[in-house]
């Protein structure tokens, strides 16, 4: 990436010089009277007055249209007039812009030229208005209308060798109802190929929740967290991600909760949250969120859950009947004795030095757990993102279940969702390994044979075309290049492909990773109304406590070419399966509601899809272990799992480090070029570093230096991998550990840096070197 950096746009010039990034101190609390500014601020550069306030009034109302960010879900019953965040207000900006990016700024602007501008540039050009096709040999995309689209894609389809030799990806602002024919297409077509975005964040919650308690979902709602005695947030930084958990945490205090926060940074939104719609959030000093921060070395978690498991453990010792939830544990648990003489033989040294936190921080967090009644513990990708994320989250249920935390009011798992409807995606069936009561139900109505073989994630989707076995990738919403680890391996097996196809909204770098012949098809967002022949359509959502709701936008789209997802779909199933195929794509086209009439047929839950998901605030999903503490596990019970203990010491000379979001970015979409909280302004490129560290290493706050991560490859070979020109920016973090943004950071780890069981790129936990810029 170059120093400095320049673009025009509609007659206004924007200049970004990382050599003058202007760092200030940290933060101290989140929102308040500058996220309602900053809100206003990004909407009026992209929407304008009327807009802004036409749209952001209709943002997650039962009249409106569901937040194309993050899936924390409404408090059922309760919506304020202002339902959105400042990251949320953000993603509509983004959504909603009036800029526009049509046929003449690709004619302007050659592919070539546009690989050498930032991510955040791509961003800020607006919505793709045409479809448009790359050639062979071509550097500048040109138009292709629709029909010609679907006839190339299906073309190059139905002349691969096996229909393995494609994969589908899938990102989480994908509605059910787009993304339940999304894997009915792929399956009609025949394959299991179906990665999506959750292989690269809670795929290691769904296996350990799975494995333990039997449906790889959360087990708390909304009214579970207001209730609770005690939460855990762990490895989640809500303040950026999800600030609207922020008010159910200020809730939560004001009924008497205790929360702990356990990370490895001090993050503002759990110091001190002041709502804006509040007036001691806007007048006052706001509501103290965490009343203990344990600042937790990278990796440490799982040592943290075994090491509080012992401490229940003795305390049951000295008081018996006092601690365990004997009663449930014999008639609802498996594996307890195995899982107790294991914690028993644990060594409490160890636990210290894995987590780095003291004896008495130790102690006085298993004496929270032991005095609270009602328990949940709230995790997000520090948890997952690790070599041992899913014995990480096992040991996280495990100490649950020793309470008999899970199926009562209050208490439980929460893994808190990224994506607006990755949840969703799920349940609808956008898995490489859907189980096969599932693939029954879909044969059965619609007369299909679905495959059984399991298919492609989307680490093994790189793999497979970088050796060949892939020649077409087509995506359905995401920036995929950007989103996976290994960038130069992932760019050159994408550029590998014979044909790459990109549904999308925005232009990203996917478009510019192509394969020989790639595609842009536009498609209409969550902002825009969607109508087809029977009239204004509506999509549905799944948000991260399994609720279920409706979304309609309201908005003229961005140009007469854009289509919906369900329409693309739907286009290319008509020329790719042919007329006589027993689906009616034409039928599912015209009106949403006999989609979720098939859903309601074949997805566990939807009964009625489409009389109770118009209700005000939609429906909720079964949860076995939530509503019955019924387990549907391999042993029929909630399951303890023994698990060796692990965690990532620092090398001599090396340290640990992990990627996360700045406060101005959503998964890979980057809004801005500041961080507020963190204190950073006008950059991306730092690297965040105790002080004892950079003057144990011999640098001083300020100084560039270069990433360098150093692996032994599959073939027993060595390999560094570089991420260039990050400023040192002192703060508070573990000795030994560092953090910085992704996906700057992505080049640093390698395609095969995965956790066990899931397969998720494990981006958390990085041995790095720093090297002095001349």
């Amino acid at each position: 990436m170059e120093d400095l950096e320049e673009f025009e746009r509609d007659g206004d010039r924007y200049r970004f010089d990382e050599r003058h990034l202007v760092v200030t101190p940290a933060k101290s609390y989140a929102a308040g009277v500058p996220a309602v500014l900053v809100s206003l601020r990004r909407g009026m550069e992209q929407m304008g007055a009327t807009r802004t306030a036409r749209t952001l009034l209709k943002l997650n109302q039962p009249d409106g249209f569901d937040c194309p960010g993050c899936a924390w879900p409404e408090t059922p019953g309760h919506r304020k007039q202002a339902e959105f965040c400042e990251n949320g207000a953000k993603a509509v900006a983004e959504e909603a812009t009036t800029r526009r990016v049509g046929p003449e700024f690709f004619a302007a602007h050659p592919i070539s030229e546009l690989l050498r501008q930032t991510d955040y540039w791509l961003g800020q050009q607006g919505r793709l208005t045409h479809p448009m096709v790359r050639w062979p040999g071509s550097n500048h995309y040109e138009p292709i209308d629709w029909q010609g689209a679907f006839e190339l894609i299906a073309g190059k389809l139905r002349t691969l060798p096996s229909p393995d030799q494609a994969v589908f990806y899938t990102s989480g602002r994908t509605s059910n109802e787009a993304a339940f024919l999304y894997q009915l297409l792929v399956r009609s077509y025949g394959t299991n190929n179906l990665p999506d975005c959750s292989n690269m964040c809670h795929e290691s919650s769904g296996t350990a929740l799975t494995q333990t308690i039997g449906i790889g979902k959360g087990s708390v709602s909304v009214t579970d967290l207001e209730s609770a005695d005690l939460i855990l947030v762990v490895g989640q930084n809500p303040g950026t991600n999800h600030p609207r958990m922020l008010s159910v945490l200020e809730k939560s205090k004001a009924n008497g909760a205790r929360v702990i926060a356990v990370n490895p940074l001090p993050e503002a939104g759990l110091l001190r949250f002041k709502d804006p719609q509040r007036l001691h959030g806007v007048l006052g000093d706001g509501v103290v969120i965490a009343d203990e921060f344990l600042q937790i070395r990278i990796g440490g978690d799982q040592a943290l859950f075994q090491g509080l498991a012992k401490l229940l453990l003795e305390a049951e010792d000295r008081n018996p009947g006092t601690v365990l939830d004997r009663a449930f544990i014999d008639s609802s648990c498996a594996g307890f004795e195995e899982y107790r003489a294991h914690i028993r033989g644990l060594d409490l040294r160890k636990v210290v030095e894995a987590t780095g936190l003291t004896s008495a921080q130790l102690e006085g967090t298993a004496r929270a757990l032991i005095d609270s009644k009602r328990t949940i513990i709230c995790w997000a990708m520090g948890l997952t993102q690790h070599v041992h994320g899913v014995a990480t989250i096992q040991d996280a249920v495990s100490l649950l279940l020793m309470r008999g935390m899970i199926g009562k009011r209050g208490a439980g798992v929460c893994p808190v969702r990224g994506h607006s409807n990755v949840q969703g995606d799920r349940t609808m069936g956008v898995w490489e390994k859907m189980p096969e009561r599932f693939l029954a139900a879909l044969d059965a109505e619609f007369g299909i044979e679905s495959p059984r073989a399991h298919g492609l994630d989307a680490v093994d989707s790189i793999r497979a075309m970088r050796d060949g076995k892939v020649s077409v990738f087509v995506g359905m919403g995401g920036n995929f290049a950007a989103a996976m680890s290994d960038t130069e391996v992932t760019e050159a097996a994408l550029r590998s492909c014979a044909l790459t196809v990109q549904v999308s909204t925005k232009l990203s770098r996917s478009h510019l990773v192509h394969g020989r012949t790639a595609l842009i098809l536009p498609s209409l967002g969550r902002t825009d109304t969607d109508i087809q022949e029977t009239g204004k359509q509506r999509v549905s959502v799944e948000d991260s406590m399994s609720m279920v709701h409706l979304s309609r936008g309201s908005l003229p789209p961005a140009g007469p070419q854009l289509r919906s997802e369900v329409a693309i779909v739907c286009g290319l199933a008509q020329v790719l399966l042919g007329a006589g195929h027993p689906v009616p794509w034409g039928e599912f086209m015209k009106d949403y509601d006999r989609i979720r009439d098939s859903i309601s047929r074949v997805v566990p839950g939807f009964a009625n899809f489409n009389s109770r998901v118009r209700q005000p605030d939609g429906f909720e999903l079964p949860h076995p272990p939530r509503d019955e503490r019924r387990f549907d596990t391999a042993t029929g019970k909630a399951n303890f799992v023994v698990n060796e203990l692990r965690w990532v010491p620092v090398p001599p000379g090396r340290l640990i480090l992990q990627t996360m979001r700045s406060h101005d970015q959503y998964n890979t979409t980057i809004y801005g070029l500041d961080d507020r909280y963190r204190g950073v302004k006008g950059g991306r490129r730092v690297l965040f570093i105790a002080l004892e560290d950079i003057a144990a290493l011999g640098f001083a706050a300020g100084d560039r230096v270069d990433l360098v991560s150093h692996w032994t490859e599959a073939d027993g070979g060595s390999r560094e991998r570089r991420a260039e020109n990050f400023r040192l920016v002192p703060y508070s973090t573990p000795a030994g550990n560092v953090a910085a943004y992704y996906p700057e950071t992505n080049p640093l780890i390698p395609l095969d840096h995965v956790a066990d069981q899931s397969n998720t790129p494990v981006s958390k936990a990085i041995p790095i070197r720093l090297e002095r810029r001349p």
